[in-house]
């Protein structure tokens, strides 16, 4: 295996002295961002914070992630084995990159143009060999640290899903061969290898089409993009004005008299409300669930206009407030718990929404927040709603409500009665 030099940075570097000047300015190819301050303050910053493998120059050098540098370097060795071409003609390929990487990062990287160029090389083959191996579990080695070792594969795909631990897209596209790995005549693309990898219940039951539609990095900058652009609602924002977006909560909403319903499809932005039924899709709460949510608002609120999963987050936190609201989700299969209890998931829903801008001009879900505010706040709703849980929520509740009725009718009947024989 060629020797990759982890030396100290060249102070001297074209680079340093620019910043040292005062050159960096902001490129529109940026998309790759530092986590805001608002977002992270009283959240656990591991959610932000790669905790086996950096990829990229941010968290580079971080001492906690060093043990994983020499797998990465064990995979550089086998990538340039496979395609055959030697250390010295992937750093020119990259070199010629160099000023298009850069720009994609929002912050300037303080990296000499040496170094930057390996950290790129060592990560890039990292993640292209970790996406084939993943894929072709019958290539994987018996000695290979990260599919021989119980969940290091599922830990370093967490981590790949983090906003500030993300490679530009077109470079993994440009150093990948398919040929070099599959003697198919179908050869996957970096983004169809990388389905199999972040697919979550945040992919819409389309989402596998999606990815092998021929799309490529001028669509789509990095993973955390693809998995966002993969979970996107089929229909635009809503473009009518809201006094509000708050609702009342799921268990408020269901004293209401709404009922409540799991969605009939995978897409996580068909939330509906129609004829006094509420109709959510289904979600899965597991133990990745925030880290994927969070760098996934991160992204969108650093990024895009459009903040679909942002005002998706707003009103889950609305609709959930306490475990009561958690234990109605998950009565309905609204919610599948994957955590210890239900107090736990309302808790994480309330943390996730922390911090996040909304627009309440351009809300996704103004239309449904509007209905469901115009329903709960009619007199006649709200007594029909009374009348059902109070009287008819029970068969003995029924029974009493029915004799009360027939005792007053009777003596509606017994007074008329008594007018009558005095007149």
């Amino acid at each position: 295996m060629e020797e990759i030099d982890e030396g100290p940075n060249d102070i001297e570097s074209p680079y340093d002295l620019m910043l040292e000047l005062g050159g960096f300015s902001l490129s529109p190819l940026r998309c790759i961002y530092r986590v805001p301050r608002r977002l992270r303050q009283g959240n656990d910053d591991e959610a932000y914070t790669p905790q086996v493998v950096s990829i990229g120059p941010l968290h580079h050098g971080r001492e906690h992630l060093n043990a994983m540098e020499y797998h990465k370097k064990r995979y550089l060795r086998d990538f340039l084995h496979r395609n055959q071409l030697n250390l010295e003609i992937y750093k020119m390929k990259i070199k010629g990159q160099e000023d298009r990487l850069r720009k994609c990062y929002a912050e300037p990287i303080g990296y000499s143009s040496e170094e930057f160029v390996r950290i790129i090389l060592v990560d890039a083959a990292f993640i292209i060999e970790f996406l084939w191996r993943y894929n072709s579990p019958k290539f994987q080695d018996e000695d290979d640290y990260i599919f021989n070792k119980p969940w290091m594969d599922d830990d370093v795909s967490v981590d790949l899903r983090m906003l500030e631990n993300q490679l530009p897209l077109f470079i993994l596209e440009d150093l990948f061969v398919p040929e070099k790995y599959f003697d198919y005549p179908d050869k996957p693309s970096i983004i169809s290898l990388s389905y199999a990898v972040f697919k979550t219940t945040f992919f819409t039951a389309g989402a596998k089409d999606f990815v092998l539609e021929g799309k490529s990095s001028s669509e789509v900058k990095h993973f955390v993009d693809l998995i966002r652009t993969s979970c996107l609602p089929s229909k635009l924002k809503s473009e009518r004005e809201v006094k509000t977006i708050n609702t009342p909560s799921i268990t408020e909403l269901h004293r209401a008299g709404i009922k409540l319903r799991a969605g009939s499809t995978n897409n996580l932005f068909d939330i509906g409300f129609a004829d006094g039924t509420l109709e959510i899709p289904r979600l899965e709460i597991s133990d990745d669930t925030e880290v994927l949510i969070r760098n996934l608002i991160a992204f969108e609120q650093c990024h895009y206009e459009e903040k679909y999963i942002s005002d998706y987050v707003s009103l889950m936190d609305c609709f959930v407030n306490t475990p009561k609201d958690v234990e109605l989700l998950v009565q309905y299969d609204i919610v599948e718990n994957w955590l210890s209890d239900n107090s736990e998931v309302s808790t994480l829903i309330n943390k996730l929404g922390k911090g996040v801008s909304i627009n309440d001009n351009n809300f996704y879900f103004a239309t449904v927040v509007e209905d469901l505010n115009s329903h709960c706040g009619t007199r006649w709703n709200k007594w029909k709603a009374n009348l059902r849980q109070n009287y008819f929520n029970t068969p003995w509740a029924i029974i009493s409500f029915v004799a009360a009725v027939f005792l007053l009718i009777l003596t509606f009947i017994q007074t008329v009665c008594s007018i009558i024989s005095i007149a």
